[in-house]
Order: structure tokens, then sequence, then C-alpha cells
């Protein structure tokens, strides 16, 4: 089975356009038939339904996706190791990353990595934890970095450091005069949470369910920024990441709700697939982040 034919596969499959796929992959429409032509006989199956306004992938060309995304991964590590060989990491690395990592953690790591490998091209995905675990199970990326753990017998999961959430609210909230609230002081309060999916929401879940506590209203965006703003303006308590807080604790913006004898701490973790095992650009990153963890 050809490289190239399953490489034009996979681009048709996620572009799901034979123009669109010919373009992107610098050859003419008809050699990209012609690929999946090949597939097809080899194969002895069909993998997508043509009509003139739409191509639908089939139940055994779905299979084949899963298997043709590995393959190419396990190419693209072969071709990093022969670079590695030479002494170098370069390439691409594709990073999956939850909000509150990717837009508050990962940027550090980022700098520190390309000043020690400037060759390697990165890319990051943000998303909330579910949409990371589905992309790097799909292989749309080669690490994943998400709140929390998680358990998926087709990754390997790893934790790699600690993260520490507060109750937060605006100034001017009555309980923010409290030396130390209560369990109790947060019945029928208004709350504004990530969506569901998010490692924080989950969290938050987690803290209705344990400690019995009603809600008012719950207020839902799907951006810390979001979160953050709904909260200075009045509109509720949340549940948010130090890392997501820290500049605006500085400025004066949001105020901690500390409660008493009770402290939210969370895991970090990175996951990625079995087939980027000891592929350089995905170790150069790992070895990065669990240093950092260690300091």
């Amino acid at each position: 089975m050809q490289y190239d034919a399953l490489k034009t596969f996979v681009t048709l499959v996620e572009i799901n356009n034979f123009t669109k796929a010919s373009e992107i992959l610098h050859i003419s429409q008809p050699s990209v038939s012609l690929h999946i032509k090949n597939l097809e006989q080899t194969l002895q199956t069909t993998l997508f339904i043509r009509s003139p306004k739409s191509v639908q992938i089939t139940p055994t060309g779905e299979i084949l996706y899963k298997r043709a995304k590995q393959i190419m991964a396990i190419a693209e590590a072969a071709k990093e190791d022969i670079l590695a060989y030479h002494h170098s990491i370069q390439g691409t690395l594709v990073i999956g990353a939850s909000f509150t990592i990717g837009e508050n953690i990962l940027p550090a790591m980022l700098s520190k990595l390309q000043h020690k490998f400037p060759q390697l091209e990165l890319q990051v995905i943000i998303g909330n934890t579910d949409e990371i675990i589905r992309f790097t199970k799909l292989l749309q990326v080669d690490i994943g970095l998400i709140e929390g753990q998680a358990h998926d017998n087709e990754l390997i999961i790893q934790p790699f450091m600690e993260d520490e959430l507060f109750i937060v609210s605006a100034n001017d909230h009555p309980l923010v005069q409290q030396s130390a609230i209560t369990i109790p002081q947060l019945q029928r309060q208004h709350w504004v949470a990530r969506e569901v999916g998010s490692g924080t929401r989950n969290y938050l879940d987690h803290l209705f369910r344990t400690n019995g506590l009603q809600v008012q209203s719950l207020l839902t965006i799907s951006s810390n920024q979001g979160v953050k703003e709904s909260v200075i303006e009045g509109l509720g308590l949340s549940l948010l990441s130090g890392s997501v807080i820290e500049r605006d604790l500085r400025n004066g913006d949001l105020a901690i709700l500390p409660l008493a004898e009770q402290r939210f701490i969370r895991t970090f973790s990175y996951l990625h697939s079995p087939t980027m095992k000891n592929k350089r650009n995905v170790d150069a990153l790992i070895e990065l982040i669990t240093t950092k963890s260690e300091a």
C-alpha cells in the first residue's frame, strides 16, 4: 500500500472535497481519483460514496482512516528517528492543549522549546479536555495536555504537574467581607462555569455533587476569559485555576473566597497514542514539562 495514496486518502477524508484535496497535495484531481481507485482495488472495498455535491466516507473507509493515520504517524516517527541520528530535532510538533493549559501555561514552555530546538515547527490546537482527548486518539495532535486525568486504553496518559483552583467573585460580592467562608454559604448562589467537557467544569460539578450544593443559576461560557469577565461584572461565582486568575488578582479585578479547611487540587496530564512513543519531537516536550514540574 503506497504512502502517497494513503496521504491522499487521509487528506480527502479531512477536506471532503476532491478539488481542494488536489490543491493541498499539489497534484491533479485525476491523480487524487486514481489514488483512491487504487486503494479500493487493493483492499477490494468502496471507501467513498460519491455524488455530484458531496463525498461520504463508508464504514470500511472509516476503518482505513484510523489505520492510515497510524501508518503516517509511524512514517513520520521513522523520519524523525533518522533526523535524530544526525543529532537534530526538527519537523513539526502538533500539540493539543486544554484552555487553561494552552492559554496560561503552555506559552512559556513553547518559548523554551523553540529556543532549544529552533528548527522545530510548533503548532498548537486549543480545545476543552474532551476535545483534546478525541484529537489525540484520532492522531490529529501528536501529544495532548489536559486538566485532570483520563482513562482510555488507547492512550498513554501520565500526570506532569498539580494545579490549584480557587472560588472567585467580583470585589463587591457580599462574601468577600468574610475571612473564611463555609459550604452552607455557597448554597443557592449564582455561578458562572465553563462548558460541559471542560476539565474545570468537571471539577466544579464534582464540587457541587460532593457538597450537595444547590445552584440559584448557572451561566455557561466556553472560554476562561468569558467566565472571568462575567464574574467581574457580578454575574456569579466561579471556580478557576490559579494560573488563569493570577493577573486579575494582581490588578484587583477579582477576589478569592477562601473556603475554610478546604483546597481544590487537581492534576494536569499529558497523553499520546502508543504510536508516538519514542518519537523525538514528542519526547522533547515531555522532557521539558516533566523537568519543569520536578523543579
